[in-house]
């Protein structure tokens, strides 16, 4: 092959995948899919097997959007979904956790094949996690090993060789990493780097083999070109096409720190020791993507300027991608004065892009909204909602003394925590260390309207307000020093912040707080439930049957991660862990969470409701933030006898009741009085949400017949948030939930999964989707919400009153 055939071969491969594709299939070989870059092309190539580059298809997604809506996924994602559709059912998929969308675009695919309305080629999704600890590489191993099995089982696979495999992929490595230096003096522009970085995922090794180092000769025979030197920092880009953009402006790209960058070339495995191991452990410590740590990121960041010079330096977000949004003031500060850096969102910033690449000078940012003197004025309709339950005030007065009680503390010194709601919190209650719960803080923020001034403190100091805004009050609050004006008088300052990594913002967000306040930041990896068939009705046994229900790899991992941050709690506090102790706390969880499941029935088989939602969410939820505690338990009893009596006594939360309701998403805790603006004019009633029906369903966790407390822990959190999100697990709950409610219809927050709602009308439950935060208002929405509300209830929901009370 000539040394300019080498160029262009590589060039095509990487624009047309599908060709080469097509080149595998004709000589009877098999394609495997590859989605991910942190996928390690080794694991098929060892098997005899092609893995190519999977990447969205440029074509119209409205058949997807029509069966999993336009939220679902991104529009990346719906485009991935709409190729894997098209792919040839000889053909096979495998998916990474590269991001936290992927594992649900692979819940996705699954749930659309298990109710038949896609029939995809055989697809695997590989878990490989990122925190360097003992627990994560024996994870890894295990989830390398059920790859293995599954690449063995495809037709056409053959034995397995993974040492030549890696030693073929190390010489591919090298040839890039020598190719790549070529950018420094302008050899090579970053379109072409890219294009050959992409055809190394989807040539066979023997061709890249003879290929690459003949394309080295070529290009390091041009002469040096005399350019804008760019480093690109930001969002993962996998479209050349953007690249080809940013360097009509006379700019070359001569490096990047995204997953699809040159990185992927320096990423040398071992070729002595098991090569098992050596696959399991390619995925820890990242530098790249959304689970590198912030303080590795901004650290390359220095080092690649300081060893490069670039004339300019751009963060890039792209838009949908939330984690890049908290990056960019660490980022920031890592760059030298003297080095132009420009941070934009594409696709609507581009005209300030270009301007900077050609000027170097960036433009002038807008500045941030001034921080309001006062707390935003309520909404013009009445926001306060009336309570049918006289327990509610007890609880919020226990919670005002509790908290009080808490800020005493941590003023004293005691050690102080903040965890997010998914994250585990019985650990700390068995070791008496007080702490506040994220979620908890954010619903009184809102509550107390202050969401206008904390999205002024946070955009004051370079963050962004409206990325996780719900989830970010609490970093907002570590710049509130007006105990005055602060809700409560204030979150005091942590000492330890705990979250589960389960979407791409929560580790940034997280090492923000953790950067700003000096908190010791303990992070929980959040696992996929990786096999292709799984129970659709996990309620009936999840709460007894937890240790056969969930994959064993993902109790062993999350088992350990407690097992650490309770050693490093200790070590914080100067407690000892009393396992004793520990017990007493889980079954106290285990009975609260019982009483709210026999509450949780009351409410859902007696007609006329006894309450209301505005009732169940905080008489629920008060309590749920103690669990662990007699006076949790002790609450959620007083709340079921509540209810218990005036089931008895026939009263109701609407006696005109009418219209039974769900409503999907996180509660508006902000407008409380939003869910009983309709029970006069139409007799509607939301008698159902997640709160209440989560309790009863997704936290049970019996320890029983010498099970472990800590592992019974373990499986509660493994699969929070599934039972709300995840397809298949979220769709078929909702649905049994409505049904034994009794609805005629549900409304849904801007939050809610698609695929729950497409489940809930294939199962006949009309949906309205109001297109609201529950945290940020939007006056566009309101300004309509109530016309399209009461069109909604006396159209399809009263249609469906009367069926259910056959009239």
């Amino acid at each position: 092959m000539s040394d300019r055939g080498a160029l262009a071969r590589l060039v095509a491969a990487a624009q047309a995948p599908e060709a080469i594709a097509a080149e595998f299939r004709a000589g009877g070989e098999r394609v495997v899919w590859t989605l991910g870059w942190d996928l390690p092309r080794e694991l098929v190539d060892a098997f005899g097997l092609h893995p190519v580059r999977l990447v969205p298809a440029h074509r119209a997604d409205h058949d997807i959007v029509s069966l999993i809506g336009a939220e679902t996924l991104s529009a990346r994602g719906r485009a991935l979904i709409a190729t894997i559709a098209a792919l040839p059912a000889e053909d096979a998929v495998l998916i990474s956790h590269a991001d936290a969308e992927q594992p649900q675009l692979f819940a996705t695919l699954r749930e659309l094949a298990r109710c038949g309305a896609m029939t995809p080629p055989p697809i695997r999704f590989l878990d490989l996690l990122t925190i360097h600890r003992p627990a994560t590489r024996r994870y890894n191993r295990v989830r390398v090993e059920q790859l293995m099995a599954w690449l063995a089982a495809l037709e056409g696979a053959r034995q397995p060789d993974l040492p030549t495999a890696i030693r073929g992929g190390n010489t591919i490595r090298r040839s890039l990493q020598k190719i790549m230096a070529l950018r420094a003096d302008g050899r090579l522009s970053g379109v072409e780097a890219h294009q050959l970085l992409a055809a190394s995922a989807i040539l066979s090794p023997m061709e890249l083999a003879e290929l690459l180092p003949a394309a080295a000769k070529e290009l390091a025979g041009r002469p040096p070109r005399d350019t804008i030197r760019l480093l690109l920092s930001g969002s993962e880009i996998e479209s050349i096409d953007l690249l080809a953009t940013l360097e009509e402006s006379a700019v070359t790209v001569i490096a990047e720190d995204h997953g699809w960058g040159a990185d992927r070339a320096a990423a040398m495995l071992p070729e002595t020791g098991d090569p098992v191991d050596a696959i399991a452990a390619s995925a820890l410590d990242p530098t790249a993507g959304a689970f590198a740590a912030l303080d590795t990121r901004a650290a390359r960041l220095a080092d690649r300027i300081a060893g490069l010079a670039p004339d300019r330096v751009l963060h890039l977000r792209l838009q949908g991608d939330e984690a890049a949004a908290w990056e960019v003031e660490a980022l920031r500060r890592s760059v030298p004065a003297s080095t132009p850096f420009h941070a934009a969102t594409l696709p609507e910033d581009l005209d300030g892009v270009i301007a900077f690449l050609r000027s170097g000078t960036p433009p002038p940012e807008a500045a941030p909204p001034p921080v309001p003197d006062k707390a935003a004025p309520p909404p013009p309709r009445p926001t306060r909602s009336r309570k049918s339950l006289a327990a509610i005030s007890r609880f919020g007065a226990y919670q005002r003394d509790w908290f009080a009680g808490v800020r005493a503390e941590a003023a004293a010194g005691k050690l102080f925590a903040v965890v997010n709601a998914n994250a585990p919190q019985e650990m700390l209650r068995a070791l008496g260390i007080p702490f506040v719960v994220n979620q908890w803080w954010a619903s009184i923020a809102a509550a107390k309207q202050q969401s206008a001034r904390y999205a002024g403190l946070l955009a004051a100091h370079g963050l962004p307000a409206d990325v996780e805004a719900y989830s970010a009050q609490g970093v907002a609050a570590a710049f509130d020093h007006d105990p005055e004006r602060a809700p409560w008088g204030g979150l005091p300052r942590p000492d330890i912040l705990g979250a589960v990594l389960s979407t791409d913002a929560t580790p940034r967000l997280f090492e923000t707080w953790a950067d700003i306040t000096g908190a010791r930041l303990q992070r929980f990896q959040r696992s996929i439930e990786s096999r292709w068939e799984i129970p659709v009705s996990w309620w009936d046994g999840l709460a007894d049957d937890w240790d056969n229900f969930i994959e064993p790899e993902r109790l062993d991992l999350f088992a350990a991660e407690l097992a650490d941050a309770i050693a490093e709690l200790e070590t914080l506090s100067g407690t000892s862990f009393d396992a004793a102790r520990f017990a007493e706390v889980m079954d106290l969880v285990n009975e609260q969470e019982g009483l709210y499941r026999e509450t949780r029935d009351l409410v859902a088989r007696t007609v006329p409701a006894p309450i209301s939602v505005v009732d169940s969410m905080p008489a629920t939820m008060v309590p749920q933030w103690h669990r662990g505690t007699v006076w949790a338990r002790d609450a959620a009893r007083e709340f079921h006898d509540e209810v218990a009596a005036r089931v008895a006594a026939g009263e109701a939360a609407c006696r005109n009741e009418q219209l039974r309701l769900m409503f999907v998403g996180r509660g508006v805790w902000g407008d409380m009085g939003f869910y009983q603006r309709w029970e006069e004019s139409h007799g509607a009633v939301f008698i159902c949400s997640m709160y209440l029906s989560l309790a009863a369903d997704g936290y049970i966790r019996h320890h029983d017949r010498g099970r472990d407390p800590l592992r019974a822990l373990a499986a509660r959190f493994v699969t929070m948030g599934d039972e709300l999100r995840m397809p298949t697990w979220a769709g078929a709950w909702h649905v049994k939930e409505a049904e034994w409610h009794q609805v005629d219809g549900a409304m849904a927050l801007s939050d809610a999964d698609p695929l729950v709602l497409r489940a809930l009308r294939e199962a006949g439950v009309p949906v309205l989707e109001l297109g609201m935060d529950n945290y940020v208002p939007d006056p566009a929405v309101e300004a309509d919400l109530d016309r399209r509300v009461i069109a909604f209830l006396e159209g399809p929901v009263a249609a469906a009153s009367a069926r259910r009370r056959g009239l």
